[in-house]
Order: structure tokens, then C-alpha cells, then sequence
């Protein structure tokens, strides 16, 4: 059995490789020199800016607000969710140099030596956003409508996680809807979504499914909470057989945050009792690339009932 996995995560290395070489030659993605950073060239925009036009018109009846948060957060609020505790290796805290004549002029000389300056530079007060809605709950403090809230965010998010997959980026976009209001009502609007999910990509010829699934926390305890995660249906992904049909990837995913968040920052349904909220997420990279390995580098020779979907 050891040897049967080793062998399946041989072979998907084989693929990401190779995916990874088709994505650059054909100009979809660009070559920054660190592993998961890439620049996008203009198809790949324009295929991904056809997508989420897609999914405006499934959800315009939703009447979702939207919103739009910059790729950077208040470090607080990584520090006050946890994050730390539960994902230390995916977090990206960002440090600036705030020294004086003597110590720039030591960083520079360390920095032509080729040794480390690390030490010259010191933490700041924002950090990269590990998902799109950690900056959407401390703005919704107090109580939320009869009907709760509803809303569409898009941010670049970062977890440093290098890798040779193309589709485990470390800059990536997430779209998200976030539900706010009422436990019966938040989990409503989660397996709904689950259905139309499944649907959406189907409609665009991926083979798509939908699997319970675990935060990738950190050490003994984070297996705990992973343990308890699964155990409570607390995270679902539909994934899709990218470069693996044994490990397949996942390219959108709902998670159900019971009253984690709503706790936090004091955030009240109408009947004054502590909210619920729920997300989904869509990986948008992600899905670009399960689109281009599953029907090729070049759009305009895609099946046409998909490119109907994207190109009205």
C-alpha cells in the first residue's frame, strides 16, 4: 500500500510538471522564479473574468453586497481568529525596515554580501489575508437584518506553501459568498450551494464531486481539530481530477463556521442571539486550470455548450 501511494504521488508530480510546462508555453502563465508565483497573460484573464461573469448571472436574484478588501489585513486580526495557532506555516506576516543610517547602511551591505538581513527588518501592522472573509466579520459588529446578510468578496490571498503543482499557488484569488443570520438558515444556504456547486461546474464539463474535507492545521493538536472538523461536517470541497484521479484537487469549498467568528466580534441575528455564518469559496485559479487541462491551452477550440456558458 506504501508503495502504491508513493507511486500515485510520483505520477502526479510527472503531471503537475508537465501541466506547469503546457501552462508557461502557451503564455497562460508566467515564470516569476519562486515556486507558486506566477504572472497571468491575457487569455488566462480574460478566461477568468469570463467565469466570474458566469457566476454573476447564476447569482445576480441572490442580491449578494459586494465588497472588495485589499490582499493586506490588520495583523490583529489574524492574532484574534487563531490563525496563528491552527496555520503558522501557511501564514504571511509582512516585515519593513524601520532602522536608522547605520543599520541601512549594514542591511545593504549584507544584502550585497548575500547574507541574511532578516534580522534588520521588523514586524509591521498588517500581514497578507490568508482567506477573503477574515476582513468582512470585524466590520459587521452588532445586529444583522431579519434576513441576515449576504456577501460577495474577491481578494488575492496568500499561504506559503511552494509547490511544484500549478494549481497550489501561493498568491491565488478566492471568491467568496458569506452568509450571516441564523443557524437554520445559514446551514440551508450552505447545502444549497453545495447542489448548485456541483452544477455550475458540470454545466462547464468538469468532472466534479463533492468530498467532507479538513483545514490543514498544524501539528498534534491541529490533527485533533482536523478529526473534529470532518466529524461535525464542518468543511466540504467539490474537487475535480486536475493532474490525479486518486488525489484529485479541490476547486471550491463551503465551510460552516458555527458561531466561531460571530463570537469574536459580537455579531447578532435579529432575535438578538449570537449568528451563525458560512462561506463558500471558489478557487478561481484553480478552476481556470482544471478548465484548461480538461479542454486544452486554447479557449476559442473548447467544446462549444461550454464556451456558450462563458461566452453568451
Amino acid at each position: 500500500m506504501a508503495q502504491d501511494l508513493a507511486s500515485v504521488a510520483a505520477d502526479k508530480t510527472k503531471a503537475e510538471l508537465a501541466l506547469l510546462r503546457g501552462l508557461l508555453e502557451h503564455g497562460l502563465l508566467i515564470d516569476c522564479g519562486v515556486p507558486g508565483i506566477y504572472g497571468r497573460g491575457p487569455v488566462f484573464e480574460d478566461t477568468l473574468q469570463r467565469f466570474n461573469d458566469f457566476v454573476s448571472r447564476l447569482t445576480v436574484h441572490d442580491q449578494a453586497t459586494p465588497l472588495h478588501f485589499p490582499p493586506v489585513m490588520n495583523r490583529t486580526y489574524m492574532e484574534r481568529v487563531d490563525y496563528l495557532e491552527s496555520f503558522p506555516h501557511l501564514a504571511g506576516i509582512i516585515f519593513s525596515f524601520k532602522g536608522t543610517d547605520l543599520q541601512h547602511h549594514e542591511l545593504v551591505s549584507k544584502v550585497r554580501a548575500g547574507e541574511d538581513w532578516s534580522q534588520l527588518q521588523s514586524m509591521t501592522e498588517v500581514v497578507l489575508t490568508p482567506a477573503a472573509c477574515h476582513p468582512l466579520y470585524p466590520i459587521c459588529t452588532g445586529t444583522l437584518p431579519e434576513s441576515g446578510k449576504l456577501i460577495d468578496l474577491t481578494s488575492y490571498c496568500f499561504r506559503h506553501e511552494p509547490s511544484p503543482d500549478p494549481a497550489r499557488m501561493q498568491m491565488f484569488r478566492m471568491r467568496e459568498h458569506v452568509r450571516m443570520g441564523k443557524p437554520d438558515a445559514v446551514v440551508a444556504w450552505r447545502e444549497m450551494w453545495m447542489e448548485r456547486g456541483i452544477a455550475l461546474l458540470k454545466d462547464l464539463g468538469l468532472d466534479a464531486y463533492l468530498v467532507a474535507a479538513n483545514d490543514p492545521f498544524f501539528g498534534r493538536g491541529g490533527r485533533m481539530l482536523a478529526v473534529n472538523q470532518r466529524e461535525q461536517q464542518l468543511k466540504f470541497e467539490i474537487v475535480t481530477p486536475i493532474t490525479s484521479s486518486e488525489i484529485p484537487t479541490a476547486i471550491m469549498s463551503f465551510n460552516y463556521h458555527q458561531d466561531h467568528f460571530s463570537k469574536l466580534y459580537d455579531i447578532r441575528s435579529s432575535d438578538g442571539e449570537t449568528a451563525h455564518t458560512a462561506c463558500l469559496g471558489f478557487g478561481l485559479e484553480r478552476i481556470m486550470i482544471a478548465l484548461f487541462k480538461t479542454h486544452g491551452f486554447a479557449p476559442a477550440r473548447w467544446p462549444a455548450a461550454v464556451r456558450q456558458k462563458l461566452w453568451p
